[in-house]
């Protein structure tokens, strides 16, 4: 089987590797997951390296990201602590999943990484067709892997994607948490969101989290899981370590 990706698109040409930004649950001080973030090998952050991205190579790039990432993840041995390895995908590249998942998955064999320790995320940077999408979700769930939204609240489907399907993961935009704290609309919102998902069984995960007191507030909000500068930054090639803010004395949820 193969795909229109693997007959017609070009080579991906920047060399690339990844830094490793960690998800932490704060209630129990571990590691959940750690997000792979391309970056170029000659030392380019991921913008310039996403700007190099065309239709005809999307397809290259996408399946290298996987590649890189799930390589990297085994030499440094991320699963020796039980973490996931969150890869980011693009929709639009994946034509057939099960066709477009083989080299992933001969990687996870060749490094010995394994399968259901792989969350893949996506954000919905521009319309896609839904279908499409949840054919994809689906099918990655039904192999074995674990499945996230990012940015939820900034793409183009949000509540209506989530009504036909419920991933295991959904990641909050990181404008909803800037400032959450001096912000009572905010407040409102990421709260009633957290309660939807936890009614639908997803996990939330806020994501740009810069100061303790955005913290503070997550946590009275029952967040657990969390990713932002205050934690840790991304390491390239190399798991970050993490920077435990103070224990929440605030139980206040009503903010």
């Amino acid at each position: 089987m193969s795909c229109a990706g693997c007959k017609d698109g070009t080579g991906f040409d920047l060399p690339i590797t990844m830094a490793f930004q960690p998800i932490v649950d704060v209630s129990t001080q571990t590691v959940f997951a750690y997000e792979a973030l391309v970056r170029g090998k000659d030392g380019a952050g991921a913008g310039q390296v996403l700007a190099q991205i065309s239709a005809a190579n999307r397809y290259a790039f996408d399946q290298l990201c996987r590649t890189t990432a799930i390589e990297l993840a085994a030499e440094i041995d991320m699963a020796a602590e039980g973490a996931n390895l969150s890869i980011n995908f693009l929709p639009n590249a994946v034509y057939e999943p099960r066709a477009c998942i083989r080299t992933t998955l001969a990687a996870a064999m060749r490094t010995g990484f394994p399968v259901n320790r792989i969350i893949f995320e996506f954000t919905e940077s521009e319309a896609m067709d839904a279908d499409h999408i949840l054919n994809i979700l689906r099918s990655y769930r039904a192999m074995g892997f674990k499945t996230a939204i990012d940015d939820f609240g900034a793409g183009y489907a949000g509540l209506g994607l989530l009504a036909l399907f419920q991933p295991d993961i959904v990641k909050l935009d990181m404008a909803l948490i800037r400032n959450i704290d001096t912000d009572p609309v905010k407040r409102t919102i990421v709260r009633n969101t957290l309660n939807m998902l936890r009614d639908l069984g997803v996990e939330p995960v806020c994501e740009g989290i810069e100061t303790l007191a955005e913290h503070d507030v997550l946590r009275d909000l029952g967040v657990t899981l969390m990713q932002g500068y205050l934690l840790a930054k991304p390491a390239v090639e190399a798991l970050a370590p993490v920077a435990w803010p103070r224990a929440t004395t605030s139980l206040a949820r009503t903010a």
